[in-house]
């Protein structure tokens, strides 16, 4: 590791780091991306071995706090309804993400001129289109063209299949007159840049080891490491250090013995999600930055949102393929932009989930009381397994300043770090949209011939998407980087992940967050003449 001075540094190797490192490799700068996680071997993963639910709920859990893996740090989710979801490791939580891979609709960047809430983004979905495409091509995605709820584009594979779950649910949305289409996903159906097809072992959510889905470590980082990238793992940032002006000149961190370090760079990209984001930059203050690196807005860590999550299962006769292959294959956005008669704003896509493994089919079973004990237990649980499926509603979660991140008093990493702190409330437009969309689900199920039907609200565990907590926008008081990325405080800072977030939309955001790094490297190579200016 040679530690002399640097040119871009990057905090974060996940789906953010990995994307703007691999599109600045081209400018020959020195360009080193440091992560506190470490390598994944594919054949750790829990998909190599019988016991892969059972490892989903420990060392291969979404949750940190479960994990407990030497490469996590805790985070304090007490004061929330939704469980905080990440994982920290090269290649970020796309290692464990299912590889649902929709894009944001125009809509979702005019809330405000549209449906008079939240704000507009500095910028449109035409701006990003161009960086969409070229991220689908490095990602490899698989869908079909043509589906009338988005804008045209193009699609590296064809789709995955829909299997005998999705061909169930698609017969309730035929049978309403409802939208669904194959969904689009980040998990190859054919040979793709080195990477083999999927061979549907259904353990998508805990690593793939077969390759097929589009982890960050093995689609950009791999090209930006054999153009020169450097990654450095087990480096767990303190803080960003700055000179008496208020620039950035490099970070405080911890090696994998747990030495203090210290890297000089001329430019530092932040790139670790919309908590850990906020919590280093709340971590380093300065003289110049009293209230945290960048926060003269004061909205570091505010505007939180996570996507409420409910999830509505039905019951078949007939045998489904609830664990075999990918867990997503079709979805709806039926109900994604906003209609003023449903009583909420904005709107949310239903995501198919094909269903849970033997261990899985238990514990949501007894769970939310399906499975009994006693004399009936076995039957119960037959009639379950391998029989039921499901709807995701992914519900678009407004900005809320009271929703926020913070710095623990007390609780710690396992070098002294202050842990993150998260206070979360869903709004009641949110709720009104769960339930609607709870109602809508159990009209779908009915019609696809479902003999039960049962639903959870919100899905605890679901704090998989964190955005808004370093929003974006053209106003320095209103935001805290302008519309290419750039703190508007510190002129050689970036911050490229989901905390930029001015909206959260009602779809995942990984597709989105990987275009908008690549669209803010584009900035950084154009402006290198007068970056700082």
């Amino acid at each position: 590791m040679n530690k002399s001075r640097i040119d871009v540094l990057i905090i974060g190797a996940g789906a953010s780091g990995a994307a703007v490192a691999w599109s600045l490799a081209d400018t020959r700068m020195r360009i080193v991306c440091m992560d506190q996680g470490e390598w994944m071997s594919p054949e750790a993963y829990p998909s190599t071995g019988q016991d892969w639910e059972a490892r989903g709920l420990s060392d291969f859990s979404y949750s940190p706090n479960q994990r407990r893996r030497e490469t996590d740090y805790p985070i304090n989710d007490a004061d929330t309804p939704i469980a905080i979801a990440n994982f920290n490791g090269i290649g970020g939580s796309t290692v464990l993400y299912a590889g649902h891979y929709p894009r944001l609709h125009p809509s979702d960047f005019r809330v405000k001129s549209l449906d008079g809430v939240a704000d507009d983004w500095p910028i449109s979905y035409e701006t990003l289109a161009p960086y969409y495409a070229v991220n689908d091509r490095m990602t490899g995605v698989s869908g079909l063209a043509g589906d009338p709820a988005y804008p045209r584009k193009q699609v590296a594979m064809g789709p995955l299949p829909l299997g005998k779950s999705g061909t169930a649910l698609a017969k309730g949305f035929n049978e309403l007159g409802w939208h669904w289409w194959p969904s689009d996903s980040a998990i190859a159906t054919d040979t793709y840049d080195g990477r083999s097809a999927c061979i549907n072992l259904g353990a998508c959510a805990s690593g793939c080891a077969q390759g097929a889905k589009a982890s960050a470590d093995i689609t950009y980082l791999a090209h930006a490491r054999r153009n020169r990238v450097e990654v450095w793992p087990r480096c767990r940032v303190r803080e960003i250090t700055t000179n008496r002006s208020g620039m950035a000149t490099g970070v405080t961190y911890f090696d994998a013995d747990g030495i203090e370090c210290y890297q000089s760079a001329e430019v530092v990209i932040l790139a670790c999600n919309g908590i850990g984001t906020p919590r280093l930059l709340l971590n380093s203050k300065s003289t110049a930055h009293p209230d945290g690196l960048g926060n003269s807005s004061g909205l570091i860590g505010k505007n939180f949102m996570c996507h409420p999550y409910a999830a509505i299962y039905g019951v078949f006769d007939e045998p489904l393929d609830t664990y075999k292959g990918p867990h997503n294959n079709i979805w709806s956005h039926q109900f994604y932009e906003s209609d003023p008669s449903r009583g909420f704003v904005r709107g949310f896509i239903y995501e198919s989930i094909r269903g849970y493994g033997p261990l899985g089919t238990g514990l949501i079973g007894t769970a939310l009381s399906r499975i009994r004990w006693g004399m009936s237990h076995h039957d119960d649980y037959r009639k379950l397994f391998n029989h039921t499926t499901f709807l995701q509603s992914i519900c678009e979660d407004l900005p809320d300043e009271t929703n926020r991140i913070t710095l623990d008093d007390e609780l710690t990493d396992s070098n002294g770090i202050p842990a993150p702190k998260v206070f979360y409330r869903i709004s009641k437009n949110s709720q009104r949209m769960i339930d609607f969309s709870i109602d809508r689900a159990y009209e779908v199920f009915r019609a696809a011939g479902a003999t039960e039907i049962f639903s959870r609200n919100p899905v605890a565990e679901g704090g998989w998407h964190l955005l808004g907590t370093a929003r974006m926008g053209s106003d320095p008081k209103a935001s805290v980087v302008n519309e290419w990325g750039r703190s508007h405080d510190v002129k050689n800072l970036f911050i490229v992940d989901g905390s930029i977030f001015v909206t959260s939309g009602g779809v995942n955001p990984t597709c989105t967050i990987q275009a908008l790094a690549l669209y803010i490297a584009d900035n950084i190579k154009m402006r290198l003449a007068n970056l700082f200016d």
